[in-house]
């Protein structure tokens, strides 16, 4: 991530003694039927935190800054057999599409 770190930001969370437990990853893009957005690459948070709050402020940060910087939309996956991170989606209002399929070509 170090290594190339310009083509995406990130929101962290941390413990008072600046252990980072979570971390929002993200990258402006533009989608073609609805203009600027956002993407949400990851959304991870350490599993000895979870059900704290943590995810939930990381995403709304994510949120926060797509209505800032005005986009108009905010994406992400979410795999099928992630059950717990399906039902924390769907808990916050996030609509999930099951007619979409991933395509991946390895360069």
């Amino acid at each position: 991530m170090e290594k190339e770190k310009e083509f995406f930001q990130c929101f962290v969370a941390e413990t008072r003694n600046h252990t980072i437990i979570g971390f929002a990853s993200y990258y402006f893009t533009y989608f073609s039927w609805s203009g600027k957005g956002l993407f949400l690459d990851d959304l991870y948070v350490t599993e000895s935190y979870r059900k704290q709050g943590i995810g939930v402020k990381l995403l709304n940060a994510v949120i926060d800054l797509g209505k800032k910087e005005q986009c108009k939309q905010l994406r992400w996956q979410v795999s099928g057999w992630n059950k717990n991170a399906i039902g924390f989606y769907k808990k916050i209002g996030a609509v999930i599409d099951d007619t979409e399929i991933n395509c991946d070509f390895s360069l």
